[in-house]
């Protein structure tokens, strides 16, 4: 149900007409994206700016941007301390979401609170590329990377080990009540450990990887690694992929991206993968594991495979993993300040 809310933002800009016009509106379009909202929600945009800022008016800059809402502006008294050439907006909006405020290159000094560390989301279905994208964006922008993949590959290896049926909530509850699963990182690597067993090697088969996906189907799998996934988060500049970071684990991530392409090019993907590290696999079968892991993870009923309607969505067909990488990068610098 939809409610009044009041979504505040800021940015930086030089005292040109042109960064004061390109500033303030990609601003506004982020607060609308960020919070799934357009001009028939918002009440009235409300806007205040240093008073340094001489060369345009935001709010005629909006307007001329094809905003039809009603606008207000005013100019901050000089304040010691005070942000320079800072443009502030505050807007009132009927929304059904959570509400996501949005600061943005320098501004972001004025919330510390919500912006010291950022969370990026990649989320998508099997064989999109996601780990591979996600481990050259953090490694390009020098943050952690989490395989939240590995950690329900691990919890399926196990089941697996232990001969139990990974879609069987109850015995695989039984099996993993006492399991230890982590996540380290060894001259750089990143590794998956088990039971204190690295096992980074034995997770990335098919059998595996069926086995993930229905283990991830049980809700107390996932509420078992929920917890070490949001903690990590809190305190780091993360990027995590899989299936639901955006909608479930990470929901107020800043940064939030749906990776895709089609069966046939996932299944070429993961094809060549197995065959360069010496598996013995048939395309057609990758192929069928690829369709059946689709349905499973958009038709289950606990945090189902979707795109977020605050993400940006990436069709990977005919992109390479470091275009992919460079396009959330860029992205992602535009908001930070990078």
């Amino acid at each position: 149900m939809s409610k009044t809310v009041s979504i505040r933002g800021a940015v930086t800009a030089n005292n040109s007409a042109g960064e004061i016009a390109q500033a303030v509106t990609k601003l506004v379009d982020r607060i609308y994206f960020k919070n799934g909202i357009t001009d028939s929600e918002v009440v009235n945009i409300m806007l205040s700016v240093s008073g340094d800022l001489t060369s345009f008016s935001p709010a005629r800059a909006l307007r001329e941007a094809g905003h039809n809402v009603p606008l207000m502006s005013c100019v901050e008294p000089n304040v010691d301390g005070s942000l320079a050439n800072c443009i502030r907006v505050m807007v009132t909006a009927q929304s059904e979401h959570p509400i996501s405020h949005v600061y943005l290159g320098g501004a972001r000094a004025l919330r510390t609170d919500i912006t010291a560390n950022y969370a990026i989301a990649l989320d998508g279905p099997s064989g999109a590329g996601k780990s591979t994208v996600a481990k050259i964006v953090a490694k390009k922008l020098g943050i952690t990377y989490l395989d939240t993949g590995a950690l329900y590959r691990a919890l399926g290896l196990k089941c697996l080990n232990e001969g139990v049926s990974p879609s069987d909530s109850a015995t695989v509850k039984n099996c993993l009540e006492n399991v230890s699963v982590d996540i380290v990182y060894t001259d750089g690597i990143q590794r998956v450990m088990l039971d204190g067993e690295d096992v980074s090697g034995k997770i990335r088969t098919p059998e595996v990887s069926m086995a993930a996906s229905a283990v991830s189907a049980i809700p107390y799998v996932r509420e078992k690694l929920l917890g070490i996934q949001r903690d990590i988060a809190k305190s780091n500049s993360v990027i995590l992929d899989g299936r639901d970071i955006g909608t479930v684990v990470l929901p107020s991530a800043e940064f939030k991206f749906f990776l895709t392409a089609s069966a046939e090019i996932r299944a070429k993907r993961r094809f060549d993968e197995l065959i360069e590290k010496g598996n013995k696999v048939v395309y057609e079968d990758i192929y069928n594991d690829v369709i059946t892991r689709d349905h499973n993870d958009s038709t289950r009923a606990v945090a189902p495979l979707k795109c977020a309607y605050d993400a940006e969505e990436i069709v990977s067909d005919n992109m390479t993993a470091e275009e992919v990488a460079d396009k959330i990068i860029s992205d992602v610098a535009e908001v930070v300040g990078l």
